[in-house]
């Protein structure tokens, strides 16, 4: 590649093009923060008024698996920060391999979240909504926000790991065609933003879901 080709020509250097970018993704990043920031609040809140039914909700939560997709998030977040250190000194290939390991992980959370323990949920009758609500009693209602809560902001963190698995595809699929090098990996660090920032968001969801007033 020519140094004509590293940035568009409403920049002034390869250096501002990716500064721009890194921003721009930080202050969409800023908006997620305030979406995801009210949800969570909420949760807190409602907990605070119902804390013998968030206690009895939590308790029902699979703990293993919120722990080990803790772990496999975190790796996965690593191995991106890898891919991205080897991509600035022009190592293409081990880019590659550090976006499919950090794919496959993505993958393997999603299965153990949706797979295995979102339909350990609706078979022993979690959902809020169900007639046949599993826990009963002077806890029920608050179990049900608890419920609640869990499926709406683990959905929307699963939405928003898909959205990143697509993301991971497209740096691999560019990747393959060596349309990055040391010197126009821009891409590369937008998508390691946003990766890490959904890394973020399940590391406030894991205590909420798994920790507090469960053990």
């Amino acid at each position: 590649m020519s140094s004509t080709v590293y940035h568009d020509f409403q920049y002034a250097s390869p250096s501002h093009q990716a500064e721009t970018a890194a921003v721009g993704m930080w202050l969409f990043l800023a908006t997620e923060v305030l979406f995801f920031g009210g949800l969570l609040l909420s949760w807190i809140y409602a907990r605070h008024f119902n804390q013998l039914g968030f206690d009895a909700g939590a308790h029902e939560t699979k703990l293993w698996i919120g722990t080990l997709n803790t772990g496999i998030l975190i790796t996965s977040s690593f191995v991106y920060a890898l891919g991205l250190a080897f991509i600035r000194v022009g190592n293409v290939r081990r880019l590659i391999q550090c976006c499919v390991v950090t794919l496959l992980l993505g993958l393997v959370f999603l299965a153990l979240k949706f797979g295995l323990e979102w339909r350990n949920d609706f078979a022993n009758h979690l959902f809020p909504a169900a007639s046949d609500f599993k826990i009963i009693g002077a806890a029920q209602g608050g179990a049900k926000l608890f419920f609640l809560f869990y499926f709406i902001a683990t959905g929307l963190h699963g939405v928003h790991m898909l959205v990143g698995v697509g993301l991971l595809l497209w740096i691999i699929w560019r990747a393959q065609r060596r349309q990055f090098c040391a010197l126009y990996h821009t891409p590369v660090h937008a998508v390691g933003l946003y990766w890490s920032f959904v890394d973020i968001v399940w590391l406030t969801l894991y205590p909420l879901i798994y920790l507090v007033g469960s053990r």
